[in-house]
């Protein structure tokens, strides 16, 4: 064992012994056998669907180099039983506990693994021929390095180069084993392939030609500014009384630098933000707090600085006088950077009070390593008092056909959104587009900073799709389904209508009928368990498991004439500087956008609120189950993010509209929608006017929420 690790477990051991007057005991070691490499345990849930799909081109030479692997490891049933119940008391304002965050440490110290069951960790997986990088304060994960030959010795895996979708990558073709010794600590692997989340986010509709509020091809199209948003969801309110974040700090996490930081100036220069002298802009690459670093500069070259310039602009937006840090890393041969900067930001000694993620996976393909390793670091960030916003996907119901034409492996959620830590932030539309009243909210002209907006306007669930029935209705069928439905017709062709382009919600849990229905939670494939908070609103429904979205905001991409602007100079990749004329400017939508959006209202309330907040979920469902919950809260009442699908999975189609049929049919090409049902038509999913998987609690009155926000403590 090197020096470096003997000083890191030393420093753990001291920290238990000092933390002991606030924390009781120590879990007891659970390693106690003797490690037999004779004697293995599959770790299920851990190969991706693409093994299945893809082209296998062979096996990778021993030598490829796997860097910055992370050991993902568990605790036992009580000890998770307690970390959960530490964190909820770290939020109920009964307790004399309430908002006593603690540090990643003594976190790590009450909750985390022994320090004699990281000792044995780590000298089999240096007895293996891996480097140990670092162990996270937190006592959840290692960090580690080595070869392709290594795995296959260690973990009893092979790692095959693979085509899939004409691009090569790398991957585990079976599930990792480990000796059994090792079982009751080691969860598995996070990642060892190097498929990457995708962003959240989507270049405008082709239709959509905004210049705010000019008619163009007699429609009207509005490019929504940060001016509009302050006035639809009175952030203008929040403004005059003083809360601007200053003082506050967010961080979206990324795996690339902006593009441009001049991008951000000319965005908040242009629209009308730099008269909040309080900003400021800067571009960290987080190392772990001990340890060999595992976060290089990316610069652009993974191609995701147009989801870094949404984060980095429209959090700005929303809290203009706070300072805004772009966390990125670069990533590795089996690591997403983004996952690599949350873990080292959330244990670092100091961290920001208010963290945005903007990437998704869904939780079947994502695997069981994975998505433990964001619960608990997301885990750990709550009991630091860090608020965690994510946005819950651009695929309807269907997570795991992000960026398909179609549906097909039935409902699904973004792991990185469904954890019970976070906030699922999902997207809607505004309602006059399909309405017809566009006047009605939007000026003929606009203000100095672009603004034309008039007031609030009531949203709909943001869905692209043919199945959607509100576009359904608008262009004259009476379904999206079936051959003679919208789905099935040019018009839905023609018009890029055939897409699963939608705000997402939905239950946790395994995709039906998924290639890696094998995802695990808690030892099952029911997904998370249902939080506490999660309740007291109608439409909440009593699933046993968690539902997100939780808070939606505008999300569209033009669809209905809405959509954001950005200012992205890279040019080569599809983005577009602010110059000229608005009708030339950038834009697009996306839940990319709802989420830091919603991290800089977070700021505003943690400046009114004087501190950190952490999970801000019990306080947003104990006020929308409450008096003032209609001043808080829009409610969404119509609309859905129904999406098309194909096959038979969750897909409703012609089988059962024109014949009447309770069996499946066979197959479908596109033309069918998602549906909770088979018998009947039940759209996956609708808005209600409550609590729905469209919108979850509707969007937010910024002003109102702050206001209010210490009711729901």
């Amino acid at each position: 064992m090197s020096l470096k690790l003997r000083m890191q477990l030393a420093a753990l051991s001291c920290s238990i012994l000092l933390s002991s007057a606030a924390f009781a005991a120590p879990r007891r070691a659970l390693i106690t056998q003797p490690v037999d490499a004779t004697k293995l345990r599959t770790l299920a849930g851990n190969t991706r669907p693409e093994v299945s799909s893809g082209t296998d081109q062979g096996r990778v030479d021993d030598s490829f180099a796997m860097d910055h692997m992370m050991l993902q490891l568990q605790r036992s049933a009580d000890q998770e039983a307690a970390a959960k119940a530490f964190i909820d008391d770290l939020h109920n304002s009964s307790s004399p506990n309430f908002h006593k965050w603690v540090t990643a440490e003594e976190f790590g110290s009450r909750f985390g693994a022994a320090p004699e069951d990281i000792a044995a960790i780590t000298k089999w997986l240096e007895s293996s021929g891996f480097t140990v990088n670092t162990v996270y304060p937190s006592g959840m994960v290692i960090d580690f390095s080595g070869t392709a030959g290594n795995v296959t010795n260690a973990f009893h895996t092979e790692i095959h180069k693979l085509l899939v979708n004409g691009k090569t990558h790398t991957a585990n073709m079976s599930d990792p084993q480990i000796p059994e010794a090792l079982a009751l600590v080691v969860l598995g692997v996070t990642s060892l392939h190097d498929f990457r989340p995708h962003a959240n986010w989507r270049p405008k509709a082709a239709m959509a030609k905004a210049q705010y509020t000019v008619s163009q091809d007699g429609y009207p199209y509005q490019l929504v500014t940060p001016a509009d948003l302050a006035t639809i969801y009175d952030l203008n309110a929040a403004f005059a009384a003083g809360y601007t974040g200053q003082g506050q700090t967010i961080a979206v996490v990324e795996d690339s630098d902006l593009y441009s930081t001049a991008d951000w100036s000319t965005f908040r220069g242009t629209l009308g933000l730099s008269a909040y002298t309080g900003g400021t802009l800067t571009t960290v690459h987080p190392a772990p707090p001990s340890g060999r670093t595992n976060c290089s500069d990316p610069r652009t070259s993974t191609g995701d600085d147009g989801e870094a310039t949404i984060d980095a602009e429209w959090a700005s937006a929303a809290a203009p006088n706070a300072t805004i840090q772009v966390a990125a890393c670069n990533d590795t041969a089996t690591t997403f950077g983004g996952l690599i900067a949350l873990q080292n930001l959330v244990n670092q000694a100091t961290a920001p009070q208010v963290i945005s993620m903007s990437y998704g996976e869904c939780e079947a393909a994502n695997g069981t390593a994975s998505n433990a390793t964001y619960n608990s670091a997301y885990q750990t960030a709550v009991a630091r008092g860090i608020s965690i916003f994510v946005s819950s996907g651009d695929a309807g119901a269907a997570s795991c056909d992000a960026g398909a034409l179609t549906a097909s492996h039935g409902i699904g959620v973004s792991a990185f959104a469904s954890t019970p830590y976070n906030v699922a932030v999902g997207g809607t539309d505004f309602a006059d587009g399909y309405r017809g009243n566009q006047k009605t909210y939007w000026a003929a002209t606009n203000s100095a900073t672009y603004g034309s907006a008039m007031s609030y306007i009531p949203e709909i669930p943001w869905n692209d799709s043919c199945a959607g029935s509100l576009l359904s209705i608008y262009y004259g069928y009476g379904a999206g389904y079936g051959s003679n439905g919208f789905c099935g017709s040019s018009d839905a062709v023609n018009n890029g209508f055939v897409t699963t382009g939608a705000g997402s919600g939905g239950p946790s849990g395994c995709a039906t009928g998924s290639p890696a229905a094998n995802f695990i939670v808690g030892g099952s494939c029911a997904g998370y368990a249902k939080p506490s908070w999660q309740t007291g609103i109608t439409g909440i429904p009593s699933d046993g498991v968690r539902d997100i979205p939780d808070v939606s905001l505008f999300a569209a991409d033009g669809i209905w004439g809405h959509y954001y602007v950005t200012c992205w100079s890279n040019t080569n990749s599809g983005g577009y500087p602010c110059t000229g004329t608005p009708v030339n400017w950038g834009g697009a939508g996306g839940t990319s956008f709802a989420s830091p959006i919603l991290a800089g209202i977070q700021a505003l309330v943690n400046q009114k609120m004087g501190g950190a907040q952490g999970n801000p979920n019990p306080v947003y469902y104990k006020l929308a189950a409450s008096s003032v919950a209609s001043s808080v809260f829009h409610s969404v009442s119509q609309g859905d993010i129904a999406i098309n699908c194909s096959g038979d999975i969750s897909c409703f189609g012609i089988g059962f509209e024109a014949r009447g049929r309770s069996a499946m049919p066979t197959q479908f090409v596109g033309n069918g929608a998602m549906s909770t049902t088979t018998g009947t038509y039940t759209p996956a999913y609708a808005a209600n006017g409550g609590w729905s998987f469209a919108v979850g609690i509707g969007s937010v009155d910024a002003f109102n929420l702050i206001s209010n926000w210490s009711k729901g403590q």
